[in-house]
């Protein structure tokens, strides 16, 4: 789904800070999504924390960095962080350039999958949320 101008794919979960969360079997792939990484700009740096880390939903576990920004990167659900993209290390510009794909972030092993019922995924809420978000960082 693109919202003016930010792709947003509707088959993903989104957490409210603008990272999105694709479910592969067992585990959750995330990443920041389009319109995080366009407002951030050109991403220079991420933390990747070590592999078995526990995650608590809704807390602090790395962060992003771009020329102008220094972004917070919250667990989307609780569970334990099993990899992260070590790509990002050397080259973190993934991010902007296939934000979606080689420049995913993590992969985590969720303590339970209801808990991706607490992020936005319907369509409508998708665009709901974006919609607001714009006109939100607009007034910044």
């Amino acid at each position: 789904m693109e919202i003016q101008g930010y792709n947003l794919p509707e088959d993903l979960y989104y957490e409210k800070n603008h990272y999105w969360v694709k479910v592969e079997g067992d585990i959750l792939v995330m990443g920041m999504d389009d319109f995080a990484q366009q407002l951030a700009g050109d991403i220079v740096f991420v933390q990747i924390p070590f592999a078995g880390k526990k995650l608590k939903v809704g807390k602090k576990f790395a962060q992003v960095e771009s020329g102008k920004w220094l972004g917070k990167v919250y667990a989307p659900v609780n569970g334990e962080l099993i990899e992260g993209n070590e790509a990002l290390e050397a080259e973190p510009s993934l991010i902007n350039q296939d934000c979606y794909g080689q420049g995913w972030m993590f992969k985590i092993k969720p303590a339970d999958t209801d808990e991706l019922n607490n992020l936005i995924h319907a369509p409508a809420d998708i665009e709901k949320w974006v919609l607001e978000d714009i006109e939100k960082y607009k007034q910044d």
